[in-house]
């Protein structure tokens, strides 16, 4: 992504608002400007097309379109005062019609939009990553805990082979390295506790892994953990072991930080599943065979 596309991109999260629902929503009016639409008029023809589309899509227009009436001030005009013979300002209020779109209302307007100009084919792009983004989330949602802890699982196994290579280049070289650099992080997260702490603490034996034992919110935070260390590793062109170290347990901390803040449950006392990772896999694989006209390799 360019400088300027993350300067646009901002500009539609600064419009952005959230309804008492947590919905996410967008207003008409702060819209068309920031998609260079001077004249209301023009935008309301793209707000057609946009319903038209929604409509042809099988969705209430008014699910994703709701228009609202807002007051706004006219500009001030000067009257002839009949008694004192001078002139006082008088201000008027008129009537005007907007809409409180949603997200995909708003992706429907910049399909709908003029493809001449650079910030629709941002705003195309922007709207799509959202609305495929709430797609996901909704997905997510609705697994069970299990799932839900496959699905982190394989997300951080992914991740952390990035930190890996990023730790690497950095200069973190030797097994000897590499361990010091696991327990910055985790040292952060956990206020304090190594890798062997909370193996310890989870009662796991030597061949077990901590990831695997965790419940979805403790994977998440550890996720969260791990990403975030590979970003500010690569983007701040960290180099040296010492260096990495510090990097990842101050990431660690600020992860830390954020769950306290919010009120969160700290990583070291959520509960411990009793179940691992490679257990609920097997059970689910289980499940998979024993369906009907199902076949998995083995």
């Amino acid at each position: 992504m360019s400088k300027l596309q993350a300067k646009e991109y901002q500009t539609f999260e600064q419009i952005k608002r959230v309804d008492e629902n947590e919905n996410e929503f967008w207003y008409a009016r702060e819209l068309a400007p920031v998609l260079e639409y001077v004249q209301w008029r023009n935008f309301q023809k793209v707000i057609d097309r946009a319903m038209l589309a929604c409509k042809n899509s099988g969705f209430n227009i008014a699910d994703h379109f709701p228009d609202v009436r807002k007051m706004v001030e006219m500009p001030s005009k000067p009257r002839k005062d009949g008694v004192i013979f001078g002139f006082a300002e008088v201000s008027k209020t008129k009537k005007i019609v907007d809409y409180k779109l949603s997200r995909y209302a708003c992706y429907l307007i910049v399909q709908n939009g003029d493809p001449r100009k650079e910030i629709i084919a941002t705003g195309q792009t922007y709207f799509a990553i959202q609305t495929r983004r709430a797609e996901v989330a909704d997905y997510f949602n609705q697994l069970d805990e299990a799932n839900k802890r496959l699905v982190i699982r394989g997300d951080i196994k992914q991740w952390n082979q990035m930190l890996a290579e990023a730790a690497r280049i950095a200069g973190v070289i030797s097994e000897e390295e590499f361990a010091a650099f696991q327990n910055s992080g985790y040292m952060g997260l956990y206020g304090g506790e190594t890798v062997a702490d909370i193996h310890r603490r989870k009662n796991l034996n030597s061949k077990e892994k901590i990831l695997d034992f965790m419940n979805s919110q403790e994977l998440i935070a550890n996720l969260f953990r791990i990403s975030l260390a590979e970003e500010k590793i690569r983007k701040d062109n960290i180099q040296g072991a010492d260096e990495a170290n510090a990097a990842h347990n101050e990431v660690g901390q600020e992860v830390r930080n954020t769950i306290a803040r919010v009120g969160g449950i700290l990583p070291e006392n959520q509960p411990t599943p009793t179940k691992s990772i490679a257990e609920v896999q097997r059970e689910q694989l289980n499940r998979l065979k024993n369906e009907k006209n199902l076949m998995l390799d083995e």
